[in-house]
């Protein structure tokens, strides 16, 4: 919905796993020379002000960023992480924090393509500043989950798309399917990470199934918790569901999921989810 303003949530443990998955599909993709192709269906306004009026409300980044912002035992794929979101601080206090925008446009080569959709009006204004005219780059003032689909398959043959919807309307969650299932058949090669909340249980097992009775190959689930599943307003967990992940991946989040459960965890309640919900 358009009333959805990610700076509330800004750096909060979601984001932590959702671009942790990102900085590694995209780093695998440049360890060939060829280009790639990035799509984001719901890209925000590019950066957060932490230090913000949005932000400062409920301070969701405390539990997320926050936590590893000064730590030196980070595991090096977290440190990794840690390091990128550094560089859009100019100091050792943490201000800024970086969308899925800002940290793919950090890390394209110059014959990498970005593509960026962004509906919200405000949202919008703010994501054209932060692109800076970059000629790799393309903004697109609409739906990512009815019109990104338009671009497959890209011109590189490679490439990542990134769903991550509020998840504001219930049918969000069978939308998405009907979407990933859609790329899928023009693109069946690429990469797509789909991020999820976890708020009501059961709305995530019938995103699990509708994917895995999709006909869709090679899907990989990774889910990180703070607390126990509950009834009570508020997410708890979220996830990435990925399609044709590079082959590292999987290991990668074993180590890295269990320190993150343990670390960003409320109560010592914190856990993890590593599942192949449909093999190759």
């Amino acid at each position: 919905m358009l009333s959805y303003r990610h700076s509330f949530h800004a750096g909060n443990f979601a984001d932590v796993l959702k671009h942790i998955v990102l900085i590694e599909i995209l780093e695998y993709l440049k360890k060939k020379d060829k280009p790639f192709c990035c799509i984001d269906t719901h890209a925000g306004p590019g950066t957060y002000q932490l230090n913000g009026e949005y932000a400062q409300k409920n301070r969701e980044f405390e539990n997320g960023i926050g936590k590893l912002w000064q730590r030196d035992d980070l595991p090096d794929r977290v440190a990794n992480y840690v390091n990128l979101i550094k560089c859009f601080n100019n100091s050792e206090l943490l201000t800024c924090y970086p969308g899925s925008p800002a940290i793919a446009k950090q890390l394209l080569r110059c014959k990498d393509r970005l593509f960026l959709y962004e509906l919200h009006s405000t949202e919008i204004e703010l994501l054209n500043n932060s692109v800076n005219k970059d000629r790799r780059i393309k903004v697109f003032h609409a739906d990512g989950l009815k019109h990104a689909i338009g671009l497959l398959p890209p011109d590189e043959r490679r490439g990542l798309t990134l769903i991550d919807p509020s998840y504001e309307i219930k049918g969000d969650y069978s939308l998405v399917a009907e979407f990933l299932v859609n790329m899928y058949k023009r693109f069946a090669t690429g990469t797509y990470a789909l991020w999820y909340p976890v708020v009501e249980r059961s709305r995530n097992q019938k995103l699990e199934k509708a994917i895995q009775t999709s006909g869709i190959k090679n899907v990989q689930l990774f889910e990180l918790g703070i607390g126990a599943d509950t009834n009570q307003h508020g997410m708890t967990a979220s996830g990435m569901i990925v399609v044709n992940p590079p082959w590292t991946l999987s290991a990668t989040m074993q180590q890295m999921l269990p320190w993150l459960a343990d670390v960003l965890s409320k109560d010592n309640k914190g856990f993890y989810r590593i599942q192949t919900l449909l093999g190759e």
